[in-house]
Protein backbone atom coordinates (compact mmCIF):
# COMPACT_ATOMS: atom_id res chain seq x y z
CA UNK A 1 0.00 0.00 0.00
CA UNK A 2 1.39 3.42 -0.94
CA UNK A 3 1.86 5.76 2.04
CA UNK A 4 0.69 8.64 -0.15
CA UNK A 5 -2.75 7.84 -1.50
CA UNK A 6 -3.82 8.17 -5.11
CA UNK A 7 -6.92 9.99 -6.22
CA UNK A 8 -9.83 7.92 -7.52
CA UNK A 9 -10.34 7.53 -11.26
CA UNK A 10 -13.44 9.73 -11.22
CA UNK A 11 -12.27 12.81 -9.37
CA UNK A 12 -14.74 14.32 -6.94
CA UNK A 13 -12.35 16.78 -5.30
CA UNK A 14 -11.06 20.05 -6.62
CA UNK A 15 -7.34 20.37 -7.25
CA UNK A 16 -7.09 22.61 -4.19
CA UNK A 17 -8.65 19.95 -1.97
CA UNK A 18 -6.34 17.33 -3.44
CA UNK A 19 -3.35 19.57 -2.74
CA UNK A 20 -4.49 20.05 0.87
CA UNK A 21 -4.98 16.32 1.38
CA UNK A 22 -1.55 15.69 -0.13
CA UNK A 23 0.04 18.31 2.14
CA UNK A 24 -1.36 16.58 5.22
CA UNK A 25 0.01 13.24 4.05
CA UNK A 26 3.45 14.60 3.17
CA UNK A 27 4.11 16.49 6.41
CA UNK A 28 3.30 13.33 8.36
CA UNK A 29 5.86 11.45 6.28
CA UNK A 30 8.58 14.10 6.54
CA UNK A 31 8.17 14.80 10.25
CA UNK A 32 7.04 11.52 11.83
CA UNK A 33 6.70 10.81 15.55
CA UNK A 34 8.13 11.61 18.03
CA UNK A 35 7.91 15.03 16.34
CA UNK A 36 4.46 16.58 16.24
CA UNK A 37 3.10 18.66 13.37
CA UNK A 38 0.32 21.24 13.54
CA UNK A 39 -1.23 22.59 10.34
CA UNK A 40 -3.36 25.71 10.06
CA UNK A 41 -3.19 28.47 12.67
CA UNK A 42 -1.99 26.53 15.70
CA UNK A 43 -1.84 27.98 19.17
CA UNK A 44 1.00 27.48 21.65
CA UNK A 45 2.26 23.89 21.74
CA UNK A 46 3.61 21.76 24.54
CA UNK A 47 7.08 21.22 23.04
CA UNK A 48 9.74 23.49 21.54
CA UNK A 49 9.09 24.62 17.97
CA UNK A 50 11.98 23.41 15.80
CA UNK A 51 10.62 24.47 12.40
CA UNK A 52 7.78 26.64 11.18
CA UNK A 53 6.63 27.28 7.64
CA UNK A 54 4.32 29.74 5.91
CA UNK A 55 1.76 28.11 3.62
CA UNK A 56 1.75 29.98 0.29
CA UNK A 57 -0.71 31.35 -0.60
CA UNK A 58 -3.05 29.66 1.91
CA UNK A 59 -4.13 26.35 3.35
CA UNK A 60 -7.15 26.45 1.03
CA UNK A 61 -4.80 26.58 -1.99
CA UNK A 62 -1.43 25.26 -0.82
CA UNK A 63 1.35 25.50 -3.40
CA UNK A 64 4.50 26.09 -1.35
CA UNK A 65 5.88 25.98 2.17
CA UNK A 66 8.61 28.52 2.98
CA UNK A 67 10.52 28.95 6.26
CA UNK A 68 8.93 31.49 8.60
CA UNK A 69 12.02 32.55 10.52
CA UNK A 70 14.52 32.73 7.64
CA UNK A 71 13.26 35.61 5.55
CA UNK A 72 16.01 35.65 2.96
CA UNK A 73 15.61 31.92 2.41
CA UNK A 74 11.83 32.35 2.11
CA UNK A 75 12.24 35.12 -0.47
CA UNK A 76 14.64 33.00 -2.53
CA UNK A 77 12.31 30.01 -2.33
CA UNK A 78 9.50 32.10 -3.78
CA UNK A 79 11.67 33.50 -6.58
CA UNK A 80 12.81 29.99 -7.53
CA UNK A 81 9.37 28.43 -7.13
CA UNK A 82 8.32 28.68 -10.77
CA UNK A 83 9.09 30.29 -14.10
CA UNK A 84 6.65 33.21 -14.58
CA UNK A 85 5.21 33.13 -18.10
CA UNK A 86 4.25 36.81 -18.26
CA UNK A 87 5.66 40.09 -17.01
CA UNK A 88 2.67 40.48 -14.72
CA UNK A 89 3.22 37.05 -13.18
CA UNK A 90 6.91 37.84 -12.72
CA UNK A 91 6.03 41.14 -11.07
CA UNK A 92 3.57 39.49 -8.69
CA UNK A 93 6.09 36.83 -7.70
CA UNK A 94 8.73 39.46 -7.04
CA UNK A 95 6.31 41.50 -4.90
CA UNK A 96 5.50 38.39 -2.88
CA UNK A 97 9.19 37.55 -2.46
CA UNK A 98 9.95 41.08 -1.24
CA UNK A 99 7.01 40.90 1.15
CA UNK A 100 8.46 37.73 2.67
CA UNK A 101 11.90 39.36 2.85
CA UNK A 102 10.54 42.31 4.85
CA UNK A 103 8.21 40.28 7.06
CA UNK A 104 5.00 41.59 5.51
CA UNK A 105 4.24 38.30 3.79
CA UNK A 106 3.82 36.39 7.03
CA UNK A 107 1.26 38.96 8.19
CA UNK A 108 -0.87 38.43 5.08
CA UNK A 109 -0.39 34.67 4.69
CA UNK A 110 -1.16 33.39 8.17
CA UNK A 111 -1.52 29.63 7.69
CA UNK A 112 1.36 27.63 9.12
CA UNK A 113 2.95 24.23 9.35
CA UNK A 114 4.61 23.98 12.74
CA UNK A 115 7.00 21.20 13.79
CA UNK A 116 7.67 20.57 17.48
CA UNK A 117 10.21 18.26 19.11
CA UNK A 118 10.67 17.59 22.81
CA UNK A 119 14.48 17.91 22.70
CA UNK A 120 14.43 21.10 20.60
CA UNK A 121 16.66 19.56 17.91
CA UNK A 122 16.00 19.39 14.16
CA UNK A 123 13.41 16.72 13.52
CA UNK A 124 12.38 14.38 10.73
CA UNK A 125 13.73 14.99 7.27
CA UNK A 126 15.56 18.11 8.45
CA UNK A 127 17.57 16.09 10.96
CA UNK A 128 18.39 13.53 8.27
CA UNK A 129 19.53 16.13 5.75
CA UNK A 130 21.58 17.92 8.40
CA UNK A 131 23.40 14.65 9.05
CA UNK A 132 23.84 13.82 5.36
CA UNK A 133 25.07 17.26 4.31
CA UNK A 134 26.97 18.13 7.47
CA UNK A 135 25.23 21.48 7.87
CA UNK A 136 21.89 22.94 8.91
CA UNK A 137 19.68 23.90 6.00
CA UNK A 138 16.39 25.71 5.49
CA UNK A 139 13.67 23.86 3.60
CA UNK A 140 11.03 24.89 1.11
CA UNK A 141 8.44 22.30 0.05
CA UNK A 142 6.64 22.38 -3.29
CA UNK A 143 3.04 21.06 -3.33
CA UNK A 144 2.41 20.05 -6.93
CA UNK A 145 -0.76 19.12 -8.83
CA UNK A 146 -2.16 15.59 -8.86
CA UNK A 147 0.00 13.20 -10.89
CA UNK A 148 0.97 9.57 -10.44
CA UNK A 149 4.64 10.56 -10.17
CA UNK A 150 4.06 13.43 -7.73
CA UNK A 151 6.58 13.35 -4.92
CA UNK A 152 7.86 15.72 -2.22
CA UNK A 153 10.42 18.10 -3.75
CA UNK A 154 12.42 20.22 -1.33
CA UNK A 155 14.56 23.24 -2.07
CA UNK A 156 17.53 23.50 0.29
CA UNK A 157 18.65 27.00 1.25
CA UNK A 158 21.07 28.70 3.59
CA UNK A 159 19.97 31.30 6.14
CA UNK A 160 21.25 33.95 3.70
CA UNK A 161 19.08 32.64 0.89
CA UNK A 162 21.70 30.79 -1.14
CA UNK A 163 20.37 27.71 -2.93
CA UNK A 164 22.26 24.64 -1.72
CA UNK A 165 20.44 21.90 -3.58
CA UNK A 166 17.21 20.12 -4.35
CA UNK A 167 15.80 17.00 -2.76
CA UNK A 168 13.42 14.47 -4.28
CA UNK A 169 11.77 11.91 -2.03
CA UNK A 170 10.25 8.68 -3.31
CA UNK A 171 7.23 7.76 -1.22
CA UNK A 172 5.66 4.82 -3.09
CA UNK A 173 6.72 2.13 -5.54
CA UNK A 174 6.60 4.40 -8.60
CA UNK A 175 8.27 7.46 -7.11
CA UNK A 176 10.92 5.40 -5.31
CA UNK A 177 11.78 3.79 -8.63
CA UNK A 178 11.97 7.18 -10.36
CA UNK A 179 14.17 8.69 -7.64
CA UNK A 180 16.53 5.71 -7.82
CA UNK A 181 16.57 6.02 -11.61
CA UNK A 182 17.44 9.72 -11.45
CA UNK A 183 20.29 9.06 -9.05
CA UNK A 184 21.63 6.47 -11.48
CA UNK A 185 21.19 8.84 -14.42
CA UNK A 186 23.07 11.67 -12.70
CA UNK A 187 25.87 9.30 -11.72
CA UNK A 188 26.10 8.05 -15.30
CA UNK A 189 26.08 11.53 -16.81
CA UNK A 190 28.66 12.89 -14.36
CA UNK A 191 31.52 11.74 -16.56
CA UNK A 192 30.08 13.12 -19.79
CA UNK A 193 31.89 15.91 -21.59
CA UNK A 194 28.94 17.87 -22.93
CA UNK A 195 29.57 21.01 -24.91
CA UNK A 196 26.64 23.24 -23.98
CA UNK A 197 24.45 20.98 -21.83
CA UNK A 198 24.69 21.32 -18.04
CA UNK A 199 23.40 18.62 -15.67
CA UNK A 200 23.02 18.68 -11.85
CA UNK A 201 25.58 16.84 -9.72
CA UNK A 202 24.53 13.97 -7.50
CA UNK A 203 25.18 14.96 -3.87
CA UNK A 204 23.49 12.09 -2.03
CA UNK A 205 21.33 9.04 -2.66
CA UNK A 206 19.98 6.86 0.11
CA UNK A 207 17.05 5.55 2.12
CA UNK A 208 15.48 7.21 5.15
CA UNK A 209 12.60 5.54 7.01
CA UNK A 210 11.70 3.56 3.89
CA UNK A 211 11.68 6.66 1.68
CA UNK A 212 14.13 7.08 -1.18
CA UNK A 213 16.08 10.34 -0.87
CA UNK A 214 18.02 12.08 -3.64
CA UNK A 215 19.97 15.30 -3.15
CA UNK A 216 21.33 17.09 -6.21
CA UNK A 217 23.16 20.33 -6.81
CA UNK A 218 21.31 23.41 -8.06
CA UNK A 219 21.75 24.65 -11.59
CA UNK A 220 22.23 28.44 -11.95
CA UNK A 221 18.74 29.22 -13.20
CA UNK A 222 19.07 32.72 -11.72
CA UNK A 223 21.66 33.72 -14.33
CA UNK A 224 20.82 35.82 -17.38
CA UNK A 225 18.73 33.95 -19.94
CA UNK A 226 19.33 33.73 -23.67
CA UNK A 227 17.07 32.95 -26.64
CA UNK A 228 16.74 29.28 -27.55
CA UNK A 229 16.55 28.88 -31.33
CA UNK A 230 15.57 25.41 -32.61
CA UNK A 231 19.13 24.73 -33.76
CA UNK A 232 20.54 25.26 -30.26
CA UNK A 233 17.86 23.12 -28.66
CA UNK A 234 18.59 20.33 -31.14
CA UNK A 235 22.34 20.66 -30.44
CA UNK A 236 21.78 20.12 -26.74
CA UNK A 237 19.42 17.21 -27.35
CA UNK A 238 21.95 15.64 -29.70
CA UNK A 239 24.65 15.85 -27.02
CA UNK A 240 22.44 13.83 -24.72
CA UNK A 241 21.44 11.43 -27.49
CA UNK A 242 25.08 10.66 -28.26
CA UNK A 243 26.27 10.34 -24.65
CA UNK A 244 26.97 6.62 -25.15
CA UNK A 245 27.29 6.69 -28.91
CA UNK A 246 24.81 6.37 -31.76
CA UNK A 247 24.08 3.31 -33.88
CA UNK A 248 21.77 2.76 -36.84
CA UNK A 249 19.65 -0.36 -36.47
CA UNK A 250 16.55 -2.06 -37.79
CA UNK A 251 14.02 -0.83 -35.25
CA UNK A 252 12.03 -4.04 -34.80
CA UNK A 253 15.24 -5.99 -34.07
CA UNK A 254 16.40 -3.71 -31.25
CA UNK A 255 16.24 -4.50 -27.52
CA UNK A 256 14.16 -1.33 -27.22
CA UNK A 257 11.40 -2.81 -29.38
CA UNK A 258 11.38 -5.94 -27.22
CA UNK A 259 11.18 -3.81 -24.05
CA UNK A 260 8.26 -1.85 -25.45
CA UNK A 261 6.41 -5.02 -26.41
CA UNK A 262 7.03 -6.56 -22.98
CA UNK A 263 5.82 -3.42 -21.20
CA UNK A 264 2.62 -3.55 -23.25
CA UNK A 265 2.10 -7.23 -22.48
CA UNK A 266 2.46 -6.58 -18.74
CA UNK A 267 -0.32 -3.98 -18.60
CA UNK A 268 -3.61 -5.02 -17.04
CA UNK A 269 -6.15 -5.49 -19.87
CA UNK A 270 -8.53 -2.54 -20.21
CA UNK A 271 -10.14 -0.86 -23.21
CA UNK A 272 -7.29 1.68 -23.56
CA UNK A 273 -4.69 -1.07 -23.22
CA UNK A 274 -6.37 -3.22 -25.88
CA UNK A 275 -6.53 -0.22 -28.22
CA UNK A 276 -2.85 0.42 -27.63
CA UNK A 277 -1.92 -3.21 -28.27
CA UNK A 278 -3.87 -3.16 -31.53
CA UNK A 279 -2.09 0.03 -32.57
CA UNK A 280 1.31 -1.44 -31.70
CA UNK A 281 0.61 -4.56 -33.75
CA UNK A 282 -0.17 -2.38 -36.77
CA UNK A 283 2.91 -0.26 -36.10
CA UNK A 284 5.06 -3.38 -35.89
CA UNK A 285 4.06 -4.27 -39.45
CA UNK A 286 4.70 -0.74 -40.69
CA UNK A 287 8.12 -0.60 -39.03
CA UNK A 288 9.54 -3.82 -40.50
CA UNK A 289 11.90 -2.04 -42.91
CA UNK A 290 12.66 1.01 -40.77
CA UNK A 291 16.34 1.55 -39.96
CA UNK A 292 16.78 4.40 -37.52
CA UNK A 293 19.54 5.95 -35.39
CA UNK A 294 19.47 4.77 -31.77
CA UNK A 295 20.84 6.58 -28.73
CA UNK A 296 19.72 8.12 -25.44
CA UNK A 297 16.98 10.53 -24.44
CA UNK A 298 16.25 12.67 -21.41
CA UNK A 299 12.73 11.29 -21.25
CA UNK A 300 10.87 14.44 -20.16
CA UNK A 301 12.56 17.34 -21.94
CA UNK A 302 10.09 20.20 -21.65
CA UNK A 303 10.35 24.01 -21.42
CA UNK A 304 9.90 23.80 -17.64
CA UNK A 305 12.70 21.25 -17.18
CA UNK A 306 15.36 23.44 -18.76
CA UNK A 307 16.74 26.96 -19.06
CA UNK A 308 18.78 28.59 -21.81
CA UNK A 309 21.78 30.70 -20.76
CA UNK A 310 24.19 32.52 -23.10
CA UNK A 311 26.74 29.68 -23.07
CA UNK A 312 24.86 26.75 -21.57
CA UNK A 313 21.58 24.90 -21.68
CA UNK A 314 20.57 23.81 -18.18
CA UNK A 315 18.56 20.59 -18.04
CA UNK A 316 17.14 18.94 -14.92
CA UNK A 317 14.63 16.20 -13.93
CA UNK A 318 16.52 13.18 -15.27
CA UNK A 319 14.31 10.49 -13.74
CA UNK A 320 13.12 9.25 -17.16
CA UNK A 321 16.56 9.13 -18.83
CA UNK A 322 16.92 6.06 -21.01
CA UNK A 323 19.49 4.66 -23.40
CA UNK A 324 18.98 2.66 -26.56
CA UNK A 325 15.90 4.44 -27.95
CA UNK A 326 15.21 5.98 -31.37
CA UNK A 327 16.87 9.37 -31.73
CA UNK A 328 14.56 12.36 -31.71
CA UNK A 329 12.15 11.29 -28.97
CA UNK A 330 13.16 14.36 -26.96
CA UNK A 331 12.31 16.70 -29.84
CA UNK A 332 8.88 15.11 -30.27
CA UNK A 333 8.17 15.22 -26.54
CA UNK A 334 9.25 18.85 -26.25
CA UNK A 335 7.06 19.89 -29.17
CA UNK A 336 3.98 18.06 -27.87
CA UNK A 337 4.28 19.17 -24.24
CA UNK A 338 5.00 22.78 -25.16
CA UNK A 339 1.94 22.88 -27.40
CA UNK A 340 -0.42 21.40 -24.81
CA UNK A 341 0.89 22.87 -21.56
CA UNK A 342 2.50 26.16 -22.54
CA UNK A 343 0.39 27.15 -25.52
CA UNK A 344 -2.89 25.63 -24.36
CA UNK A 345 -3.50 23.70 -27.57
CA UNK A 346 -6.16 21.04 -27.74
CA UNK A 347 -4.24 17.84 -26.83
CA UNK A 348 -5.55 15.74 -29.72
CA UNK A 349 -4.85 18.50 -32.23
CA UNK A 350 -1.36 18.86 -30.74
CA UNK A 351 -0.73 15.14 -31.32
CA UNK A 352 -1.88 15.49 -34.94
CA UNK A 353 0.36 18.51 -35.43
CA UNK A 354 3.35 16.71 -33.90
CA UNK A 355 2.86 13.79 -36.28
CA UNK A 356 2.46 16.10 -39.27
CA UNK A 357 5.74 17.86 -38.44
CA UNK A 358 7.67 14.73 -37.48
CA UNK A 359 9.98 14.79 -40.50
CA UNK A 360 11.11 18.34 -39.72
CA UNK A 361 11.40 17.68 -35.98
CA UNK A 362 13.49 14.54 -36.53
CA UNK A 363 15.70 15.80 -39.37
CA UNK A 364 18.46 17.11 -37.03
CA UNK A 365 18.73 13.62 -35.54
CA UNK A 366 19.46 11.85 -38.81
CA UNK A 367 16.08 10.15 -39.16
CA UNK A 368 15.21 9.55 -42.81
CA UNK A 369 11.98 11.33 -43.80
CA UNK A 370 10.38 8.05 -44.90
CA UNK A 371 10.79 6.66 -41.36
CA UNK A 372 9.83 9.81 -39.45
CA UNK A 373 6.23 8.74 -38.95
CA UNK A 374 7.34 5.36 -37.59
CA UNK A 375 9.58 7.04 -35.02
CA UNK A 376 6.86 9.54 -34.06
CA UNK A 377 4.22 6.83 -33.68
CA UNK A 378 6.64 4.74 -31.64
CA UNK A 379 7.16 7.72 -29.33
CA UNK A 380 3.39 8.00 -28.84
CA UNK A 381 3.15 4.30 -27.97
CA UNK A 382 6.03 4.72 -25.53
CA UNK A 383 4.35 7.73 -23.91
CA UNK A 384 1.02 5.90 -23.66
CA UNK A 385 2.68 2.90 -22.02
CA UNK A 386 4.27 5.26 -19.50
CA UNK A 387 0.96 6.90 -18.63
CA UNK A 388 -0.82 3.56 -18.28
CA UNK A 389 1.97 1.92 -16.30
CA UNK A 390 2.18 4.86 -13.91
CA UNK A 391 -1.59 5.10 -13.48
CA UNK A 392 -1.82 8.76 -14.44
CA UNK A 393 -5.59 8.59 -14.96
CA UNK A 394 -6.16 7.07 -11.53
CA UNK A 395 -3.97 9.76 -9.98
CA UNK A 396 -6.07 12.53 -11.49
CA UNK A 397 -3.46 13.83 -13.94
CA UNK A 398 -4.84 16.31 -16.45
CA UNK A 399 -3.73 14.25 -19.46
CA UNK A 400 -4.12 10.89 -17.77
CA UNK A 401 -7.20 9.74 -19.72
CA UNK A 402 -5.54 8.73 -22.99
CA UNK A 403 -8.82 7.94 -24.72
CA UNK A 404 -9.60 11.65 -24.82
CA UNK A 405 -6.54 12.73 -26.78
CA UNK A 406 -3.60 10.42 -27.56
CA UNK A 407 -5.19 7.07 -28.38
CA UNK A 408 -7.74 8.25 -30.99
CA UNK A 409 -5.08 10.03 -33.02
CA UNK A 410 -2.57 7.20 -32.63
CA UNK A 411 -5.04 4.51 -33.69
CA UNK A 412 -6.30 6.54 -36.64
CA UNK A 413 -2.82 7.35 -37.89
CA UNK A 414 -1.27 3.92 -37.43
CA UNK A 415 -4.13 2.11 -39.17
CA UNK A 416 -4.19 4.50 -42.13
CA UNK A 417 -2.14 3.13 -45.05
Amino acid sequence: MSPVRRAPHQLTHTQSTLRRDYLDQVVDLLWPAPATVAVGRPGPGSAPVVSEFVVVPSLARPHLLVPLHARRAAATALRRYSEPRTRLAKYRLEVLARAMRTGLGELVMRDRVRVEAADGSPAGIEAHLTEVLGRRVQLSLHIGPARANRKPVLQLLSEDGDVIGFVKIGVNDLTRRLVVAEAGSLAHLAGSSFGITAVPRLLHSGVWRGLQVLVQSPLPIWEKRAPLPPERLAQSMLEVAAVDGVTTERLVDTPYWDRLRTALDELTPTDPVEQLRTAFAALDQRAQDAEVPMGAWHGDWTPWNMASLPHRVLVWDWERFERGVPLGFDALHYDLQRAVVRKGADPRLAVARCLAQSADLLAPFGVEPRYADVVALTYLVDLAVRYLTDGQAEAGARLGVLGQWLLPELVERVTTP
